[in-house]
This record gives C-alpha cells, sequence and structure tokens, in this order.
C-alpha cells in the first residue's frame, strides 16, 4: 500500500485490529464480543481488511534466546554496488539475518542479525563483510521489541 492507498477505517476496524494486534489467535466470537458485532459481520470485516492489505498475515512470536540464538546484532553495511543480487543470495542462504532494511546515510543497509555466540556473530559479519564494510552493534538488552500499531 502506498501512501494514497490508506483505507478509512471505523472504530470498529481499529477496535479489530487492535484485538487481533494483542491476540493473532482470538477466535472470531470471541472478537465479535470484544468489538460488539456478529460473528459473520466480524468475518466480514477481517476479510475485507485482509483483503485491502491492512491485515498482512498471522504469525507466532517466537523467542530467539529459547532456540539458542542469545546475541541479537546490528549491522550497518556500506555496499558499494548499486547491484543488489549478491545481497539478496547471501540473505537467502542466511537465516540468522532476520531483518534488512535499506536506509539513506552513511550505510546502505541495516541487518538484523541473531546469533548463538560471539563467534557466531563473528562468523556471520564476515559473511556479510565480503559484500562491504560492516559495522556492528551488539545488543544489551530491548526495553521494547513489539508496538501495536494504531491507524494514523
Amino acid at each position: 500500500m502506498g501512501d494514497d492507498d490508506r483505507i478509512a477505517l471505523d472504530r470498529t476496524d481499529e477496535a479489530i485490529l487492535k484485538a487481533l494486534q494483542d491476540d493473532g489467535r482470538i477466535s472470531t466470537a470471541d472478537l465479535a464480543r470484544a468489538v460488539s458485532l456478529s460473528p459473520s459481520s466480524t468475518a466480514d470485516r477481517v476479510r475485507r481488511l485482509v483483503d485491502a492489505g491492512v491485515i498482512t498475515g498471522y504469525t507466532a512470536t517466537v523467542s530467539a534466546t529459547a532456540l539458542g540464538y542469545t546475541i541479537t546484532a546490528f549491522v550497518r553495511l556500506a555496499y558499494p554496488s548499486g547491484n543488489y543480487k549478491p545481497l539478496h543470495s547471501l540473505l537467502d542462504v542466511t537465516p540468522e539475518v532476520v531483518e534488512a532494511h535499506h536506509v539513506t546515510g552513511d550505510d546502505c543497509f541495516i541487518l538484523k542479525v541473531l546469533a548463538r555466540s560471539m563467534s557466531d556473530l563473528e562468523r556471520l559479519t564476515g559473511r556479510l563483510a565480503t559484500l562491504g564494510a560492516v559495522t556492528t552493534n551488539v545488543v544489551y538488552s530491548s526495553p521494547l521489541t513489539r508496538r501495536r500499531l494504531e491507524p494514523g
């Protein structure tokens, strides 16, 4: 959705979005009760929000630490070329890179990387450094990992 593609949301749509962001597994019946609609009307509204691209999917939030990824880092990559195919190819085979953002400024990309150890992080940043200069920031803690989106 572009800036001009914003759809009009009423208070019920906003309540549905809030409830689904709080609990993506909420049943249609419970969601309907929460927003004071019938289950069929609620299902129709959710379907409309999906069709309009407002709701883009449903997913489980998984603990990286529970899976053995004890280190989170942000790696800034100064990519010297306009040919992004090598970067995309590396991202395709490096699942430890969980986010990649093309940004303005001295660096071209900011990557969120999960690692099992410092030596694992060194291996990962070494692979990324084959594409350009990297600067790595290790995360001490994350006081805010996720925030519910509110309509603007």
